[in-house]
């Protein structure tokens, strides 16, 4: 038997004592730590490079730059993007078939939104087929492709869609013009258990004398609860486009105020190079704007805006 001395044992029993003490509060740390908040781009168009497989639609023209799947998989990796949802591009127009590839094979990453024509009689059957058949999340309509023939927005044969929305738990994404928002509201009101998101600030024209008047029909849908706005575009928005984009900002603020943080969410538009073919800022600058650009929001607002929010919504990860 080894001869072991008081100051070996004394030795070793710190060095255990050290060790565990390290491992607990190594475990405590992380227990402290809080969660990475998820960040989500809620407005992401992607388009196929195989367009036999994928055709667009009549009389569209090809991009010349790709925006695939695997190219956006690429830019999230690399921007720590971590959910997408996928709208639809007109490039490829009634047919989602492309989106549908992709959140069939990336289920955990997307969400899909598709494109079904407003005008068509069997509208909520299209719905239906693309929800049960496809697991797509909802559907975007473009009422600002519509304007001076929107009466499909408000018309009731239009309920039927709507009813079908709420059986299925639909979220609908609207392209719309601030002037279309108060038939819009009919059927937001008629209809309170469909989620509604806003796209691009209801593409209010700032340019004009006092857009108080038209963006005062956007902040008129949050007394309904169900309605979300994307904080989305405001290069477009804006009448310097130039960034930060501040002359947007305090329209931004009056949505901020009138809405809450919790009804607001951060999306882009293209992938990679197309951002700068579509006259976009580069996704660095997207999401400095919501981290770091605009004053108003709180650290605790930027994190539910950059992706909370969307989660809950579109139930990504374990919201």
């Amino acid at each position: 038997m080894p001869h072991t001395t008081p100051s070996t044992t004394r030795r070793s029993f710190l060095k255990t004592t050290a060790a565990a003490s390290l491992t607990m509060a190594s475990v405590a740390a992380r227990a402290d730590e809080k969660p990475k908040s998820p960040v989500v781009d809620t407005h992401m168009h992607v388009w196929a490079a195989d367009l036999k497989k994928f055709p667009f639609a009549r009389k569209m023209k090809a991009p010349e730059i790709p925006a695939t799947v695997e190219l956006l998989n690429a830019e999230m990796d690399q921007f720590g993007i971590d959910y997408c949802v996928l709208v639809q591009v007109i490039y490829h127009g009634w047919d989602n078939s492309y989106v549908a590839e992709c959140i069939k094979r990336f289920p955990d990453r997307f969400r899909g939104h598709g494109l079904i024509d407003p005008e068509d009689p069997n509208v909520a059957d299209k719905l239906d087929y693309w929800m049960r058949e496809h697991q797509f999340a909802g559907m975007r309509f473009s009422p600002v492709y519509y304007r001076g023939k929107d009466d499909w927005l408000n018309a009731r044969s239009r309920d039927p869609l709507w009813e079908k929305a709420a059986e299925l738990g639909a979220i609908f994404n609207m392209f719309i013009a601030s002037e279309q928002l108060p038939k819009l509201e009919e059927m937001i009101a008629r209809h309170p258990t469909v989620p509604v998101v806003i796209d691009h600030l209801a593409n209010t024209d700032f340019t004009v004398a006092d857009p108080s008047v038209e963006f005062g029909k956007l902040l008129a849908l949050a007394k309904y609860p169900q309605v979300y706005c994307k904080v989305s575009e405001l290069n477009i928005r804006s009448p310097s486009k130039k960034f930060p984009y501040k002359d947007t900002w305090p329209w931004v603020e009056r949505m901020y105020d009138t809405f809450g943080p919790d009804r607001l969410m951060w999306g882009t538009g293209f992938p990679g190079a197309t951002r700068a073919q579509d006259r976009r800022p580069p996704l660095t600058d997207e999401l400095a704007l919501i981290r770091e650009e605009i004053p108003f929001f709180s650290n605790e607002d930027r994190q539910k805006i950059m992706g909370i929010n969307a989660a809950k919504l579109w139930k990504f990860g374990n919201a």
